[in-house]
Parts: C-alpha cells; structure tokens; sequence
C-alpha cells in the first residue's frame, strides 16, 4: 500500500537526505520503501530551529499498513488520474493570440491532441525582447511592442517566476510536468512555493517554442491584432498590424492585462466587458541581507537558506480596505514595466539563484471596482494618470520617483538616495505626493503593523519606488460557461488579460481548459 509520510523536519535541503534510512528509524522493524517527495517547505517560525518539512511518499505491504496508518503523521495515498489528452480535428485551424502563459499552453494543449494553431504574439522573440529591455534599462528608450509585458512568453517571464497556485486541478499538475520535461528544475513538483527566475524561463520558453513548431504550430511575432472582424455575431477573422487578415472562425484572445488598445476595440465593437477590482501602489525594497535577518534571524546564511520571502496584510477596520505586500521578489531588482510612452510604472523580478543585494515586493491598496465611474475602461484611465505622474515626478527618461519609508511617513522629499536596483535610475520624489490620499493614508497605516510583524522593515534602508499599477487586469472580457464571448461566436477570452486568471500557473491553466473546451465542443 502506498502512504504519505508527512512532517518530516530536516535542517537543511543542500544535502541530499537518505529518506530510506530516515523513514528505517522512525518506523524500526517495519518495511518502508521510500518513493518520492511530495511537498518541502520552510518553516522559519521558530528562527533558532529553521527546519525544511518534507511529506513524503512510501509504499509497505498491506498487512503492515494498519500499524503505520496509526501514527498522526501517516495517510493513505491516493493515485490521482493523470490529464488524458484525447486526439481530436478541428475543422480550421485555431488562431491564438498572445504569447504568454495561457496562449502557449493552449497551444500546447492543441498540439498534444493533434491540432496545429497559429499564434500572433506583437513582441518580439525572447532573445530580442531582452535586448529592447536592455535598451529601456541603459538608455530609457522604450519599444511600446517589445518590453517586459509585450513579447514571447508574456510579463510572467520577466518576473520571480513564481509558480505557486491555490487550484489542484489536473491541468496544473500537466503544466508542472510539462514545464520539466521543457528544462525546469525537477523540484518545482514538490516545493511548497516554487519559482524558477527569468534565467532559466528563457531557455524553456525557447524550448516550449522549439517544440510547438515541431508539432506544426506557426509563430507570428511582431503581429499586432488591431481589429475583429465579425460576421453575423460570429469571428470571421484577425486583423494585424502588418497589414495581414487571418481567416479564423475560432479565436483564443490571450492579450495579457497590458493590452489596453485591445480593450478599447473591443469596447468599440460592444464587446461585453466588466471593471473589476485591481490593486495599486508602490515598490519597497531594501537590502537583502536586512530582509534575510528579520525572516531568520541568526540563521540567515544557514546551508541551504535561500533568500528569505515575506508576506505582509493588513485589513482597514475603518474603510475595509487592504494593504498587502504582492509579488515578492527576494534577491531581485526591480524592474521598469511600462508600455506606453510617458507613462512610468514598476515592477519586480529575480534570477534562479535570488542572489542580487536587494529584495523587493510590491506594497499595494486594493481598489474596488465601485470606486469609478460606469466606464468599463475607467481603470486603466486611472492606472495612467499616476503612470503618467510617475514618469513627471522621475524627470522624464523613465527615471523612477523614488523615497525612503521613513520620509514617506514625515511627508519630506530625501536629500539623497541610497544606491537602489532599479534601471535606467532614481530621482529623490515625494511618493506621499503622487499616490492619491486616500491610498497614501491606507499604506501610512499598514507600515507600522507591517513593522510589528517584521521589526526593522520600516526603516530608511526601506526605498519605495513608484509605481505599481499592472498588478491585474483592472477589466474582464466576459465569457460565458463555454468559455466563448457572449458576444461573438468563437471568440474565447483567456488569461489574466480575459480577468480570468493571476499569475503564470492560474493563466496558463486557464490557457488549458479554454482549449480543452474548445475542443469539445467543435472537435471531431
């Protein structure tokens, strides 16, 4: 019978564990065969005995089941069924647009069930799109077609690379899988919070590609949709950039939560679209050598300690509004993510080894969709108004406001700052002036609960850098239970662009099941 052996504690993961030799030990005189790893996690609770917690997975004759079944810590296992990928025809070939999570995987999808597609992507391939980043970070020349949320792969894969995700649907555990077989570190399949870093993202989005056109699917990259064309409440075809048309009765719109010209054609065309809520702010960043000793105290640089993650939230009782740190990136930098010209807004990303100087994460209030007009476009109006204040405050050349926590609080613009990660550079800013007053009020609140938790967080080593608007889409394109539009016969919204997902896991899941109902319904 195969169980699950959880809560094993273990100091540290660098060397490998003899698992066989441990599970001999707890369990004298009983026959233990160890199998796998399911999951391993840090637990830093207690920062004098910082221990990795393993569960794993074993197998022992049935008849001595029983006496292992009665320790706390022991469980049956049960076999999950794999995804099973039927083979299917669709009568045309599928046409996705947008190259990032959930573009690719239901791509990957179509190919594994025999169905070529074609993908249009605006950006460019992810060699290319990292030199026009390097350009943006160098010289504050910016291509609004190939940055770091246009391109080959989406925003995601200039990001932590986090893959942590709340769903245990079969479609996440096939895209962990697949992410393996396409170059990931095998432990991503039982770290409690795994990430993989942009290094490694670009040679397995390189690979993803490498195999999708094996399978007979066709990249289109600097090709812009610029219009649908629909006949008869149904998708007729694409429009691009380039002047191209592509026929297509079937359409998977996987744009990303940046497209915002996608948004407004699509408003143009009575398209159903919903506001909904979205969260904004600013980074924070601070040695990581700080962070590492607020998380684990004397045990920082432990073996095996990579650089130490935090979450933080506070709930307003007063407004009911929450200030949560988002999108954590431990020895990172913070990165420059905008799209359009003037418009300046942050975010955050790490290499595999989350070994830079700094850590950072977003600090952001939640913004409900109630708190603008009836427009469905009302929040991105809002996102580029302090975009575009931002890039004033910076001096213009996608200089970033920036200001220290402390100076923040006492509302005081600094004389000087330290050095900070963040490319093309800093301008000493007043944060407290740019953010509107009732989000500065919300953060000025948070900041010394944030500090209790983590005592030394709120400190002039702490740098807020402004701004942070992309931290969803502030719209959803409705789908109905089919996953088409309401509107147009064929069109299927997917992604975090569709406001159907958050993150690269949930967004390439929803990639997934988007094709997998697409073939259900139209394949043959």
């Amino acid at each position: 019978m195969k169980l699950i052996i959880d809560n094993i504690a273990l100091p540290s993961p660098q060397e490998k564990p003899d698992f066989q030799k441990i599970l001999s030990k707890r369990f004298p005189g009983v026959p233990v065969v160890f199998l796998r790893i399911l999951r391993r996690s840090l637990d830093a609770r207690k920062k004098r005995a910082i221990v990795f917690r393993y569960r794993l997975l074993a197998e022992t004759p049935d008849e001595y089941a029983p006496s292992l079944l009665a320790f706390p810590d022991v469980t049956r296992y049960s076999e999950k069924p794999l995804m099973a990928i039927e083979k299917k025809n669709l009568p045309q070939r599928p046409l996705i647009v947008g190259a990032g999570p959930a573009g690719l995987f239901a791509a990957l999808y179509f190919a594994e069930a025999g169905v070529e597609s074609d993908i249009i992507e605006r950006g460019k391939p992810v060699d290319e799109r990292f030199r026009d980043i390097r350009m943006l970070e160098t010289h504050g020349a910016l291509n609004p077609e190939s940055n770091v949320v246009f391109g080959e792969g989406g925003a995601g894969t200039y990001s932590d690379g986090k893959l942590t995700t709340r769903t245990h649907r079969q479609e996440a555990e096939w895209f962990f899988k697949k992410l393996v077989e396409f170059g990931a570190p095998e432990e991503i399949l039982f770290e409690a919070k795994p990430h993989i870093g942009t290094d490694r993202l670009i040679s397995i989005i390189k690979a993803m590609r490498s195999h999708l056109q094996s399978s007979g699917c066709v990249f289109h990259f600097e090709t812009r949709m610029d219009d649908i064309e629909i006949t008869n409440g149904k998708i007729a075809g694409i429009k691009t950039s380039n002047g191209n048309f592509f026929d297509c009765n079937i359409a998977v719109l996987a744009t990303g939560h940046s497209a915002r010209d996608v948004y407004a054609m699509l408003q143009k065309k009575n398209i159903a679209l919903q506001k909904k809520g979205f969260a904004v702010g600013v980074r924070v960043e601070h040695p990581r050598e700080l962070i590492d000793e607020i998380q684990f105290g004397k045990e920082r640089g432990k073996a095996g300690l990579s650089s130490a993650e935090y979450f933080l939230v506070w709930n307003n009782p007063k407004t009911n509004r929450g200030v949560y740190s988002f999108c954590m990136c431990p020895g990172g930098h913070i990165i420059n993510s905008s799209s359009e010209p003037h418009r300046l807004c942050t975010n955050g990303m790490s290499n595999s080894k989350r070994n830079s100087e700094f850590s950072n994460a977003a600090i952001v209030v939640s913004i409900r969709a109630d708190d603008f007009g009836d427009d469905e476009l009302s929040g991105i109006a809002f996102q580029r108004m302090l975009e575009e204040k931002a890039y004033a405050q910076g001096g213009g050349g996608f200089m970033a406001p920036a200001q220290r926590i402390n100076s923040f609080l006492h509302r005081r613009i600094d004389a000087y700052l330290p050095e900070i990660s963040y490319l093309p550079g800093c301008t000493p800013a007043r944060i407290d002036e740019l953010l509107p007053e009732t989000l500065r009020l919300e953060i000025a609140e948070a900041l010394p609960f944030f500090n209790q938790k983590m005592p030394g967080f709120l400190s002039s080593e702490g740098i807020f850098v402004g701004i942070e608007t992309r931290t969803s889409s502030p719209v959803r394109i409705l789908r109905k239970d089919n996953f088409q539009s309401p509107a147009v016969e064929g069109l299927y919204p997917a992604g975090e662009g569709a406001g159907y997902a958050g993150g690269i896991v949930s967004s390439a899941v929803d990639g997934i099941r988007v094709a997998k109902a697409i073939l259900e319904q139209r394949g043959s």
